[in-house]
């Protein structure tokens, strides 16, 4: 990157409206939706360091280390928004992104024709401001059909997904009920953050 690009790239981060520290393509999805400004730029947690089996706390504390360590790597030059998700299953299990494609066909059979949780947790952080939101959206699914799993599964678009649910996809057509908002269950509660940006 030549000086010219960098202080355009710099340029460009102070204009923008907030730093999305995630690479979630759905969480930037929904920000440009909802006509918000912003930048991506990713942060580095070890998710793996977090020991609660709750799945409320799981998603808030690692929200909370990912606005940490966003704070450090970025400052608050502009506002920073980190978010996390999982899947609580019918039992309570936590279900995280999927390994590979055998742990996702596995965590995937669990939420077949089952009743789950799909929760949320944001942070969004400025000079003035630390406004923390931890959100659930519960779903009912009917069985999934083995020749649309099978297709869900070889096309990949279950990876970087809490739970490999794609409720606006693949999950869609088996949804036999819904209680909370689409935007949580796709990792960004957009409506709740909507006053606090404004």
């Amino acid at each position: 990157m030549d000086n010219e690009q960098a202080v355009a790239n710099s340029d460009r981060v102070r204009d923008a409206g907030l730093c999305l520290c995630s690479a979630s393509k759905s969480r930037a999805l929904l920000l440009k939706q909802f006509g918000i400004d912003f930048v991506q730029r990713p942060v580095d947690f070890d998710e793996e360091a977090i020991e609660t089996r709750v799945a409320r706390d799981f998603v808030y504390a690692a929200s909370k280390g990912k606005m940490e360590a966003a704070v450090d790597a970025y400052g608050l030059e502009i506002p920073l928004l980190c978010a996390d998700s999982v899947i609580a299953a019918a039992d309570g299990t936590i279900l995280r992104k999927a390994r590979d494609r055998e742990d996702a066909e596995r965590i995937l059979r669990i939420q077949s024709g089952s009743k789950i949780a799909i929760i949320s947790s944001v942070q969004y952080r400025s000079e003035k401001l630390l406004f923390v939101n931890t959100s659930a959206t519960y779903y009912d699914f009917a069985p999934f059909e083995e020749k649309d799993l099978e297709a869900y599964l070889h096309s990949g678009l279950w990876r970087g997904k809490a739970g490999g649910c794609m409720v606006e996809g693949f999950c869609k057509k088996y949804i036999r009920s819904a209680k909370g908002l689409e935007s949580t269950a796709m990792g960004l509660q957009v409506e709740k953050l909507l006053p606090w940006i404004a």
